[in-house]
């Protein structure tokens, strides 16, 4: 082991540094905070210049001071200076009964003021003072702590505490049900892992990237970040913004939770913004706000679907605030921009932020490329924000030794099992498919990255690999309540939709009785946002007649509002993006076994089960399904192992080619299929009269309409 460095916004950044090599010589195990925690009292906000937790060494908080005290007022100012961080660092932790046995502290706080040179202190006083010479000494004098109150100390520093789940699930009483186990999982996520605590506390004075799995904790990570920068930056102007309108729900409650840790207030909602990407009548958002600011109307989606279609209306739109912002003098308005869900967002939205963020371009963006739900892969640093005159990326991403990082991976998946990822994955790419591929890492080494490991075979082109969830990336507790039989379940043999939802309601009554789940931890997810109401509309038939209350997310409840107490919440796969419940019904699988949009829509599927916290059940019914069911089999079989052959770069890009021509993707995808195909596509529900473009259902109408049609026997 050893001692993890975590750089948040430091006043002296040659002390910590040298701090940083002084504690490395002698701590092996712990976190060295730079620049961090900011804590509040009634009165100010104190900053702490650097904060060591240790199992071996405790508690120690360093101040850092830039002159020798001259005269005995100087040396009571540094005295009280320090008193202050002691008792805002006490009175802060005190609040955390895990960190008290009946009236006792656990831990013992240490406070060290760090001076130029040794010296004596010129007053009577129980402060401590040092230099840097004398801190390896001093530190290795202090007493341990449990590993126990390391680990609830550590929470407490790093203000998880604050998002425990909620729900007390007092109802339960049998410690075998499923609602026994989310009371475990739940409680498990008690600390960041190192990355989480880099990925929240650093931000560089620059653009950062942070990439991570479904689950791994972008979201609370983003939101983190956000309380932490307007704690210690009051005036800036920051903003938070993401695809899915049901995430506003999950970042306020999140930034409001992290901003009482912080300042013991809730956040200026002037100062600190949760906007949607596009926004509103309702409610304004980023594309709104810059609009505004260039004194152009912004255009709705009513209007931006007209004129480029459903899936390029927001892309279009962007491109024109584009057009419009580069011939105008811009003012920047953002200090700091916030971005989850970046792989759903277009090349001139990024474009637009960068120009509308303050130098030096805090622009921080988050994604997991395979949720991203079109065809098209994520774009390059180039392409995202543009490139200089000389044909360079406007932005880079490079980490730099001795400095916040600028390109984090998250490798932990926090919220779904090992089975769940492994399945989500091997359907995502096509692992197990017959055909083989249909989309693959242009790194292969990005495999390890996300947290798999590689038990034989080289991540390399051509090489044939077996893959599986490391164990290192995967919390215990999975292992200890769950096994794989009941985490991932596959039912693809129902006769027809009906039969499959069915089956489901008698298995949610299942789930809210001798289960103990409630109605709020179940999620059915519907593939195709297009036909969503009508498909809910059939559904809820079933459901009502199993007894079960239910709602269409965004649908006679707010669209930023998924979870509804004594509901099951239902929601096309672009409204339950972003969020997540213990139990998950993927509902309609067999959409992923159409011959068009395939790694659109296998990226669908894999969204929609990467949504569970612990089970999940794909389900599907009719000729569609038996592909899809087939490869869930398959990665069973294997014992949730990823076997196959890392394409070539020629492969890859004739991968590439083919799904683009079996994939032409956009509004007019539909239009390229001969009619045959379409009337089939019709007949097995893989594609709704919704998904045909307007224009081309006229046509059709028109034309037919003139036309006598022969006779079935003819």
């Amino acid at each position: 082991m050893a001692l993890e460095v975590v750089r948040g916004q430091q006043d002296n950044y040659v002390a910590g540094e040298d701090l940083a090599d002084v504690l490395a010589s002698v701590v092996h195990e712990g976190t060295l905070y730079l620049g961090y925690p900011v804590l509040a009292t009634a009165d100010d906000r104190v900053e702490i210049d650097a904060l060591l937790v240790s199992k071996s060494h405790g508690l120690i908080a360093f101040r850092f001071s830039d002159r020798r005290p001259a005269s005995e007022s100087d040396w009571t100012a540094l005295s009280d200076e320090q008193d202050r961080i002691f008792n805002v660092l006490e009175s802060h932790l005190s609040r955390h009964e895990s960190l008290r046995r009946g009236r006792k502290f656990l831990v013992d706080i240490i406070a060290i003021t760090v001076l130029p040179a040794s010296d004596a202190p010129g007053i009577s006083t129980d402060s401590i003072f040092a230099s840097m010479d004398e801190l390896a000494g001093l530190v290795q004098e202090q007493a341990p702590v449990a590993e126990d109150t390391y680990r609830k100390l550590e929470a407490a520093l790093q203000r998880v505490t604050t998002i425990r789940p909620a729900k007390r699930r007092a109802e339960v009483v049998n410690e075998d049900s499923r609602g026994a186990t989310m009371k475990i999982i739940e409680s498990g996520i008690a600390n960041l892992d190192f990355w989480q605590k880099r990925a929240a506390i650093e931000t560089p004075d620059g653009p950062q990237r942070i990439r991570g799995l479904a689950g791994s904790g972008k979201t609370i990570v983003l939101a983190l970040k956000a309380a932490l920068l307007h704690a210690q930056n009051e005036n800036w102007v920051i903003g938070v913004t993401f695809w899915s309108q049901s995430l506003y729900q999950q970042f306020e409650d999140l930034i409001k939770r992290f901003s009482f840790a912080h300042m013991d207030d809730l956040p200026d909602p002037e100062r600190l913004m949760v906007m949607h990407a596009w926004g509103s009548r309702a409610r304004e958002g980023i594309y709104m706000r810059i609009a505004d600011a260039l004194g152009v109307t912004p255009s709705s989606f009513a209007i931006a679907e007209r004129k480029y279609g459903r899936d390029e209306a927001f892309a279009g739109i962007c491109t024109e605030l584009l057009d419009v912002a580069r011939r105008t003098p811009v003012t920047p308005i953002f200090d700091a921009l916030l971005i989850d869900e970046a792989q759903d967002l277009p090349d001139a939205f990024f474009q637009l932020i960068y120009m509308f963020t303050k130098d030096p371009k805090r622009v921080v963006w988050a994604y997991d490329e395979l949720q991203k739900l079109d065809e098209a892969a994520m774009s390059g640093l180039s392409d995202m924000f543009g490139v200089t005159a000389s044909n360079d990326p406007l932005v880079t991403v490079e980490n730099r030794e001795g400095e916040p990082r600028r390109d984090i991976v998250l490798p932990v998946c926090y919220r779904n099992t090992p089975w769940a990822l492994a399945t989500a994955h091997a359907v995502g790419f096509g692992i197990y498919r017959d055909g083989g591929l249909v989309q693959h890492f242009d790194d292969p080494r990005q495999w390890e990255v996300i947290g798999y490991q590689r038990n034989s075979g080289a991540l390399s082109a051509g090489s044939t690999v077996e893959l599986e969830r490391s164990t290192v990336s995967t919390p215990q507790y999975f292992a200890d309540r769950l096994t794989s039989e009941d985490a991932v379940v596959i039912r693809g043999d129902f006769a027809d939709e009906e039969m499959q939802d069915k089956w489901v309601a008698q298995q949610i009554l299942n789930d809210i009785g001798p289960g103990e789940l409630e109605h709020d931890d179940i999620l059915l997810v519907l593939p195709s946002a297009y036909t969503s109401k009508k498909r809910y509309a059939r559904l809820a038939r079933v459901l009502d007649d199993a007894g079960i209350p239910s709602h269409l997310v965004g649908v006679g409840s707010s669209r930023d509002e998924v979870f509804v107490r004594g509901s099951v919440a239902v929601a096309h796969i672009y409204r339950a993006k972003g969020n997540e419940a213990p139990m998950v019904y993927v509902l309609d699988a067999q959409y992923a076994g159409a011959v068009f949009n395939e790694v659109t829509r296998r990226n669908t599927i894999f969204t929609a089960i990467t949504r569970s916290k612990a089970w999940v059940r794909v389900c599907g019914y009719g000729p569609g399904m038996d592909g899809i069911a087939a490869e869930v089999e398959a990665v069973r079989a294997a014992d949730f192992k990823l076997r196959f052959k890392i394409p070539t770069t020629a492969e890859l890009a004739d991968i590439r080619r083919v799904n683009a021509d079996q994939n032409p993707g956009g509004p007019d995808t539909t239009a390229r299929l001969t009619l045959e195909e379409l009337a089939g596509a019709l007949a097995r529900k893989e594609i709704s009269p919704e998904q045909l473009p307007p224009k081309l259902v006229r046509q059709i109408a028109e034309t037919f309409s003139t036309i006598s049609l022969p006779d079935d026997d003819a």
